[in-house]
């Protein structure tokens, strides 16, 4: 569904810019869990699923 994908899409940069605007660690978890989503999407292209893992695990790198 469209309307549900852009909103995943839209959770997952707001969520990115308050980590990056703040340092939010519990925000940084929340991006990475909907980028794993995103990542496992499979209507979404392969390389743009892949940027989506990479991010997730660099989040996820981060915030130990």
């Amino acid at each position: 569904d469209d309307a549900m994908d852009q909103s995943l899409w839209a959770g997952t940069l707001s969520l990115l810019l308050i980590h990056s605007e703040t340092g939010c660690q519990h925000a940084a978890q929340q991006a990475a869990n909907l980028l794993d989503r995103l990542a496992d999407n499979v209507a979404i292209e392969r390389q743009t699923r892949e940027l989506c893992e990479r991010a997730s695990r660099r989040l996820r790198e981060q915030s130990r």
